[in-house]
C-alpha cells in the first residue's frame, strides 16, 4: 500500500500540480515543485503511519521518509535540468531518454525509501511482482484501486508527455494544416486546321488554428478506450479507433510531413495504450 501510495503522490505532483510555466522554467520554480511534492507526500505518509504503526515513532515513519524523498527528488531534478540545458537543438530521443531515466530513478528512490523506513524488502517486492504476473494472485481491493488510478495517470498524462517529447514541437504550418485541394481548368484553342489545349492546375492549402486542449483530450480518451478494449481482449475494435482518426484527418494526409507526424503519434499512442492494458489485465486478473 505504501509503495503504491507514494508512486501515486509522485505522479500527481509531477504531472497534475505543475503548470506549463513551471515545466518551461523548472529551475526557477524548483522550490515550488518541491512544495507540491511535500503537499501530496504528507497525507499519504500520515495515512500509512496511522494504519500500520498506530502513530508511533513519527520521526522514523513520517519525517525521515519525507525528507529523504524530497532531498533525492530535488537532486535528481536539478541534475536533469542541467543535462537538458546541454542538449542542443531538438534532440527529441535524448530528451525522451532523460525523461524515462528520470522517472525510473524516482521510482528507485521511492522503493529505497520503503525499504529503509517501512520494512519493505527488495526480494519481497520482486517475488510479489513475479507472482502477480505469472500466477493466479491478486491485489487487495485498496491496492487494486490505487493501481488502477496509477495506470490511468500513466496512460493519459504521462503517455501524452512522452508523445509530445517524441514528436517535438510541430512547426506552425503543420500545426494549422487542414488540407490541400487541387483544381484543373482546361481550355481548348482552335488554330488553323489543328486543335490544341491548355490545362491550368491550381493547388490551394488551407490552414486553421486548432484547439490544443481538445487534441489532448482526444488523445486521453483514445488511450483509455484502448486500455479497456485490451483488458477485455477486444483487439479488432482497436482498429476502428485508428480508422476513425484517419478519416477525420483524411485531407491532412496529403502532406507527407504531417502524415508522418500523425503516424508516429498514433502508433506510439496505440503501443502505450495496449502495453498498459496488458499490464492491468495481468495484475488484476
Amino acid at each position: 500500500m505504501i509503495l503504491l501510495s507514494l508512486i501515486l503522490a509522485h505522479l500527481i505532483a509531477d504531472f497534475f500540480l505543475q503548470s506549463d510555466e513551471m515545466v518551461r522554467e523548472k529551475l526557477k520554480n524548483l522550490k515550488k515543485h518541491m512544495l507540491h511534492h511535500f503537499i501530496v507526500l504528507l497525507p499519504a505518509t500520515l495515512l500509512f503511519w496511522g494504519l500500520s504503526f498506530d502513530f508511533a515513532k513519527p520521526l522514523k515513519y513520517v519525517v525521515l521518509p519525507i525528507l529523504f524523498l524530497l532531498g533525492t527528488h530535488f537532486l535528481i531534478d536539478f541534475l536533469k535540468i542541467k543535462l537538458l540545458d546541454k542538449t542542443a537543438g531538438k534532440q527529441n530521443m535524448k530528451k525522451l531518454f532523460y525523461f524515462i531515466a528520470d522517472q525510473i530513478i524516482h521510482l528507485a528512490m521511492i522503493i529505497t525509501a520503503c525499504h529503509l523506513f517501512f520494512k519493505v524488502t527488495f526480494s519481497g517486492l520482486l517475488e510479489k511482482g513475479i507472482e502477480l504476473l505469472t500466477e493466479n494472485s491478486s491485489l487487495s481491493i485498496l491496492n487494486s484501486v490505487l493501481f488502477i488510478i496509477i495506470i490511468v495517470i500513466l496512460v493519459t498524462s504521462v503517455s501524452g508527455h512522452i508523445i509530445r517529447i517524441l514528436l517535438g514541437t510541430l512547426p506552425d504550418q503543420l500545426l494549422s494544416f487542414e488540407g490541400r485541394y487541387s483544381f484543373k481548368n482546361e481550355r481548348k484553342e482552335e488554330q488553323m486546321n489543328s486543335a490544341g489545349g491548355l490545362v491550368e492546375e491550381y493547388t490551394y492549402y488551407t490552414f486553421n488554428k486548432h484547439d490544443l486542449s481538445r487534441g489532448k483530450l482526444i488523445g486521453y480518451i483514445e488511450r483509455l478506450l484502448v486500455i479497456i478494449l485490451t483488458f477485455y481482449s477486444a483487439y479488432p475494435a482497436i482498429a476502428f479507433i485508428v480508422t476513425a482518426k484517419s478519416i477525420a484527418r483524411f485531407k491532412q494526409m496529403d502532406d507527407r510531413n504531417w502524415a508522418e507526424y500523425f503516424l508516429l503519434g498514433t502508433l506510439t499512442s496505440m503501443f502505450l495504450g495496449i502495453f498498459f492494458g496488458l499490464l492491468l489485465r495481468e495484475v488484476l486478473i
